[in-house]
Order: structure tokens, then C-alpha cells, then sequence
């Protein structure tokens, strides 16, 4: 592990976790399937829903989670803020330190196929100004895990990463995907990425597993999501030992909306390492809870509660 930190040890009971990103209100409509470019198609009805991955994840942290979750962000001065901050708080995230831009709230463009397959476009609109002040920084240092993604300047990633206590993991959902600075990677301790961003990063390797062996190379532990196969988790071993990797099996479930699952997964596993739980186990927690949100339309409004989670862990049916 990075010498900064742990995926395990001693935590409080509830666990307390900052997650640094991005809002969106999520603009969705059902389609017949996703169409090329240069191609129009008919889809149904429009939805507009709370969404960004940041948000998302602060929601599946506190609700599917069960940990105390500040969300870090920024959002505009407008109808859309209003519903973003109403939809944290009902998922009991606490919003006191999301910021008000004059640029408007993020906006993501969704299509949603038969089989619950997306495609997503990001206009980041406040998403850009999101920052690391004093209050910020108190509050990342007093966490038990730290968690952001790309959707903000890679600079307030970096900030965040450097605010937090030492012994506290950073844990970097690296998406959407795209290319990290040196001292970004040196403070990342949990790397949570699906197989087309660790190939982005990787820059080689045929599967799974070849792929999170290139990328231990430049963290301590990495987490490679596989959709409806589960995922792989990889730590690096000790000096006479090669790399520990656990397949998680999946939870089958009949998918209804994949928004926003690979976020729940990142929200759960980030409340697990806040508590010290191994990441195998902390894994195994993220997918039924992903599974479950997959099961539900929408992204925050899909977030299961830890209950739900606990018992679809446990083998209890949904």
C-alpha cells in the first residue's frame, strides 16, 4: 500500500467519507437502441432526474453505504441546483460545502437501450468550478475515505488527495476516462476503473487481469469493474509474493437502467474502506449494490438502502 494509507484497520463504526465531483441533472430518454452518427431516431419520454457522478456517489456512500457523507461540488443558481441539492439531502449527504457558481448546473445527455445499456454526454457547466478551500480541506482531513472522479478540474482531485490524513485511503474512480498527471497517481491508494479506462491507462494488456497487473505497477490496489461478470480486485503483494486478485462474482438481476451503478459500486466501496473493511469484502458490498441499483430507473433515484444491500450480500433474494 502507498505509505499515506490502508484499505483496513481501525474506523469508526459509521465511517466518515468525502466525496469530491461532480452534480448533474440527468436529461434521459428511452431509445430502441442508440443510434450511429449523423442518424436520428424516436425515443419515449423525457426524464429529468439528480444526477453526476460525484453526487451520485455521495448518495450510494450514505444511503447504500450507511457512512457519514460529505459531497464536495459546485453547482449554478438555478432550478436545477435546487433539485440536486434537495435529492443529496434526502439521500443524507450533507451539502454544506457544495459550492454556487454563476456558470449553470452540470447537465448529461442520456440515452437508455432495451437491455439498460447507456450512452452519456457531460455539459460540466459549474462542475468546473468546483475547488479545495479552507472548510474543504478541515473536512477531507477529519474523513476515513476520500473518493472523486474525473468529472472536475484534475487539479481538485489533486487537492483533495493531498488534504486528507495520512493513514486515509484515496480511492480515484477514473472516469470519464482520460490521462492523469505524475503526482496524481503517486496519491492514489484505490483505483476504480471498468476495462475500457484501464486500458486507457494501462496502455496495454488483453484482459482483466493483465490489465490490472500493469496498473499496480503504479498503484497499491486496483478494482476493475466487469458490468454483468462482477469485478476484479488486485493489491499488490509482498516482496515474495506476486499480486493478490479476487474475482467477485456478480449478483444477477434483471437490468431495468445501468445509470449511475458504477457509482453506487463506488459510493458502497469507499463507506466499506471508511469502517476498515478488506477491499475484497468491501467489493463484494459495492456489487450487490450495484446490482440493485440496476434494477431501478434513474441514478440517485435508484440508490438501494444499506439494508437492501446488507441482505442482497447475504444471498437473500431482492
Amino acid at each position: 500500500m502507498n505509505e499515506n494509507a490502508s484499505v483496513s484497520g481501525a474506523r469508526p463504526a459509521e465511517g466518515r467519507v468525502v466525496v469530491v465531483g461532480s452534480a448533474n441533472v440527468d436529461l434521459v430518454v428511452d431509445v430502441p437502441r442508440h443510434p450511429g452518427g449523423g442518424e436520428t431516431i424516436l425515443g419515449g419520454d423525457l426524464r429529468r432526474s439528480p444526477g453526476g457522478k460525484g453526487a451520485n456517489q455521495a448518495v450510494g456512500a450514505a444511503r447504500a453505504g450507511g457512512a457519514e457523507t460529505t459531497f464536495v461540488g459546485a453547482v449554478g443558481h438555478d432550478d436545477s441546483a435546487d433539485l440536486l441539492l434537495a435529492s443529496l439531502e434526502r439521500g443524507g449527504v450533507r451539502t454544506d460545502l457544495v459550492a454556487r457558481s454563476a456558470a449553470p448546473t452540470g447537465t448529461a445527455l442520456i440515452t437508455v437501450s432495451p437491455d439498460g445499456e447507456n450512452a452519456i454526454v457531460v455539459a460540466p457547466g459549474a462542475n468546473s468550478d468546483v475547488a479545495i478551500g479552507a472548510a474543504q480541506r478541515e473536512r477531507i482531513a477529519a474523513a476515513d475515505a476520500v473518493l472523486a472522479q474525473l468529472e472536475v478540474p484534475l487539479d481538485v482531485v489533486l487537492a483533495a488527495a493531498r488534504a486528507r490524513t495520512r493513514g486515509v485511503p484515496m480511492i480515484l474512480n477514473a472516469a470519464p476516462s482520460r490521462d492523469l498527471p505524475a503526482e496524481l497517481w503517486t496519491e492514489i491508494d484505490v483505483l476504480v476503473v471498468n476495462e475500457h479506462e484501464a486500458a486507457d491507462l494501462a496502455g496495454a494488456g488483453a484482459d482483466a487481469e493483465m490489465l490490472a497487473g500493469a496498473l499496480l505497477a503504479r498503484v497499491p490496489a486496483v478494482v476493475v469493474t466487469l458490468g454483468g461478470d462482477g469485478c476484479l480486485v488486485a493489491e499488490r503483494g509482498t516482496q515474495d509474493c506476486g499480486p493478490a486478485l479476487v474475482r467477485v462474482q456478480p449478483v444477477r438481476v434483471d437490468a431495468v437502467d445501468t445509470t449511475g451503478a458504477g457509482d453506487t459500486f463506488c459510493g458502497v466501496l469507499a463507506a466499506a474502506l471508511s469502517r476498515g473493511a478488506t477491499l475484497p469484502d468491501a467489493a463484494r458490498l459495492a456489487s450487490a449494490a450495484g446490482a440493485l441499483a440496476v434494477t431501478r430507473p434513474g441514478a440517485q433515484d435508484a440508490v438501494p438502502s444499506a439494508a437492501e444491500v446488507v441482505a442482497l450480500s447475504e444471498g437473500k433474494a431482492p
